[in-house]
């Protein structure tokens, strides 16, 4: 059946140099690949329904390709890897020894080198990765074009995972609100350096190479440098969480954004589907970006289960007596009890306010005007609709965060 599929794949104008050595699994839709400009290399390997590949677009040109249920736009060159339900909105690059995984999506024109791993990644246009990266449990936006665009260093690690064992550590570079308009000053991430999840940063913010940092930085426009440690050995309580006011607040926050990118999928970016494809493409991107959300809401269940077991901990250190870590551990847990809640009410209601028909109109009229070209539609705007759409996902954002970011930050 997968040698019928190629034949196929071939008759319908799709170049494939080394047929016996391209695998298509049974499952794969050939209607989802464009027979337009599209090669399959030697050692390309398509497997899952949800394959989709648009025109213009090269698989596995300088080596082997596995793609699973993974959505590829046009112009997109995938050049080596491993990509497992990722989606690649269009005109996207990425080198050798890729490792993509679920919930990745990469918007239009974002790139990466060599070896870079990702997984419940969203990389907004012009986002640029260097070589040797983890940079999973990550949103970053930024830069205007790909002359101006965010960039991580080469040896940049997003460190997820804490040793207390949970992975409530997104990190947010960028916002969703203001960045979807790229007007935004790009954010540098400097190379053999890394970010302590989770954590926010503002534009234009620059972290010198080889820092690491863990704080929050939420003025734009800052040179960051992380220190170093002194050689130390302290006891540490195991299962105690220091910090839960910055935890939770950079958690809900994220959440609170990507719920609001929920509505930008849903009531802009269809208005630049043209095409089977293109639809099929959008369905993917809005199919990701769920599964982003579902799995930053379990993350967050899965802390607060740990929040009880470290209050229980303190408690007993403290022999009963009501410290400040404690009251602290009880708001924490007070909120997220209440969060799960709040965001699903966010994510089935439809989220238009009259600010958002406004500029969602302006949207169709530009796209009368200039053609259904998302980045120079969005690029284009008036900067006081691009301010005015900005205003209706920062008020979706709001709604969720008001109730729930009760702590006072010390970052």
């Amino acid at each position: 059946m997968e040698n019928k599929k190629v034949d196929l794949l071939r008759q319908k104008g799709v170049r494939i140099p080394n047929p016996e050595s391209v695998y298509i699994g049974d499952d794969v839709n050939i209607d989802k690949i464009s027979g337009q400009g599209v090669t399959l290399y030697s050692g390309t390997k398509i497997i899952g329904a949800r394959s989709l590949i648009l025109p213009n677009s090269r698989i596995g040109y300088e080596a082997p390709v596995t793609m699973e249920n993974t959505q590829v736009g046009a112009n997109t060159r995938l050049d080596g890897g491993f990509f497992q339900d990722a989606v690649f909105a269009g005109a996207n690059v990425f080198g050798s020894g890729g490792h993509v995984r679920k919930g990745t999506i990469l918007e239009e024109e974002a790139s990466a080198a060599h070896t870079v791993g990702l997984k419940q990644t969203i990389l907004f246009p012009f986002v640029t990765l260097g070589s040797l990266i983890n940079f999973c449990d990550c949103f970053m936006a930024g830069g205007t074009s790909r002359r101006d665009h965010s960039e991580v260093g080469s040896s940049f690690i997003h460190f997820n995972y804490t040793p207390n064992q949970d992975k409530a550590t997104a990190s947010m570079m960028g916002n969703v609100h203001q960045g979807v308009m790229l007007k935004q000053r790009p954010i540098f991430l400097g190379g053999q350096g890394g970010v302590v999840g989770p954590l926010r940063m503002g534009y234009g913010c620059i972290t010198a190479a080889g820092s690491i940092i863990r704080k929050n930085e939420l003025k734009n426009d800052r040179m960051i440098l992380g220190g170093g440690f002194k050689e130390v050995s302290l006891p540490r309580r195991v299962g105690v969480y220091s910090g839960v006011e910055n935890i939770v607040n950079n958690n809900i926050a994220y959440i609170a954004g990507l719920i609001s990118l929920k509505s930008w999928y849903h009531h802009v970016r269809p208005l630049f589907v043209h095409d089977y494809l293109s639809g099929q493409l959008l369905l993917g991107m809005q199919q990701n970006l769920s599964d982003c959300i579902e799995e930053r809401i379990k993350r967050l269940k899965g802390l607060n289960e740990k929040l009880t077991i470290s209050r229980q901990i303190l408690l007993a250190g403290s022999k009963g007596k009501e410290t400040k870590a404690i009251c602290l551990h009880d708001t924490a847990v007070e909120m997220l009890n209440k969060s799960e809640d709040l965001f699903n009410e966010n994510l089935v209601s439809d989220q238009m306010t009259r600010e958002g028909e406004s500029f969602v109109k302006a949207i169709e009229l530009a796209i009368t005007a200039k053609g259904q070209h998302y980045l120079p539609v969005i690029k284009d705007l008036d900067p006081r609709v691009s301010v005015a759409g900005s205003k209706w996902l920062y008020e979706i954002e709001e709604k969720i965060t008001t109730p729930l970011l009760v702590f006072t930050s010390n970052d």
